[in-house]
């Protein structure tokens, strides 16, 4: 009788991008769509706790060593084994650093000279360079004319929910709002290029990715941030632990679920899902007022969502 061994983080799948089946995504599927939209509307209100006494490079080498710990442990635990081949790790080390490193210190950078309002709406554009990659170049799912439309509505809601006045200033700052743009196209671009890992674990995945990220800036965080010297709030380590865990280790794994489940258009999504879920946090956590046209912008927000997520089978049944 052949000995059993540990299951690898490895499944059997093509690791060119598919468009998943959409026959077999039921509410399950987008009930995890929400649940990434949450956990990653977490990093709005938990960041601005940290990054009071904590630098940014510290502060995001630290969430991502603590987040591939976390993974690493459960991983274990599963008796999932890592994968030691060097085509994995290029594939989660390519991944780290156009889904997070890159685009974070970038939009890091650009937050000196452009405001937050501004950024969130740039940051937001991120579904129409998707659709215009993936309808242009990768054509590997549809992309069809109600997604786009779809993509437009939920960026039309986040700037109505953030201000009109959000618009004012574009142009005074041209070199920083370019860079939030490159941030946002690496952003697109990694929800595509994800899907050649669909033949992995997503939590093998988040793990091996999070865990290059971590050592990648530990060294700059050493030379620059010096963290011993630093002195930390128990509010900002709280903040970075909590963010580590929920925004970073099951937000990254819930990502790559979604993305082999519902496809990069679909998944997408949830950045505009993010922005009224933040704000409620924001305002649960930190005390914010309510923004007055955050009715609007949700109704907005809500429909671009529903047109981006409906399956085309289910509008040619209709």
């Amino acid at each position: 009788m052949p000995q059993s061994t540990p299951p690898t983080g490895r499944a059997s799948a093509s690791p060119l991008p598919s468009m998943p089946a959409t026959s077999a995504r039921n509410w399950r599927d987008y009930a995890l769509l929400v649940a990434l939209a949450c956990c990653w509307s977490s990093t709005y209100p938990l960041a601005k706790l940290a990054l009071d006494t904590i630098p940014p490079v510290t502060f995001i080498s630290a969430r991502s060593l603590i987040a591939a710990a976390f993974l690493f442990a459960i991983l274990w635990m599963r008796g999932v084994r890592i994968p030691t081949d060097a085509k994995a790790w290029k594939l989660f080390a390519t991944q780290q650093l156009i889904n997070s490193t890159f685009p974070f210190l970038i939009i890091t950078w650009s937050q000196q000279y452009v405001p937050a309002s501004s950024t969130v709406v740039l940051a937001s554009t991120t579904p129409i360079f998707a659709f215009l990659i993936t309808s242009l170049i990768t054509r590997h799912e549809p992309a069809t004319l109600l997604k786009l439309l779809g993509a437009i509505l939920g960026l039309a809601g986040t700037i109505v929910i953030v201000g009109l006045d959000a618009l004012r200033g574009f142009g005074s700052e041209i070199v920083a709002e370019i860079a939030i743009l490159l941030a946002t196209i690496s952003f697109a671009c990694a929800t595509i290029f994800g899907l050649r890992l669909s033949e992995y674990d997503p939590m093998v995945v988040a793990a091996g990715s999070l865990l290059f990220g971590g050592l990648v800036l530990l060294p700059p965080s050493l030379i620059i941030d010096q963290p011993w010297t630093l002195h930390p709030t128990p509010t900002a380590i709280t903040a970075t632990i909590v963010m580590g865990i929920v925004s970073s280790a099951l937000g990254l794994m819930l990502f790559y679920m979604c993305l082999g489940r519902l496809g990069t258009l679909t998944t997408n999504a949830q950045g505009y899902l993010r922005i009224p879920i933040g704000v409620g946090l924001s305002v649960l956590l930190l005390g914010e007022s309510v923004p007055s046209n955050l009715a609007l912008g949700l109704v907005l927000v809500m429909a671009g969502v529903a047109a981006m997520t409906v399956p085309t089978e289910r509008l040619k049944r209709c």
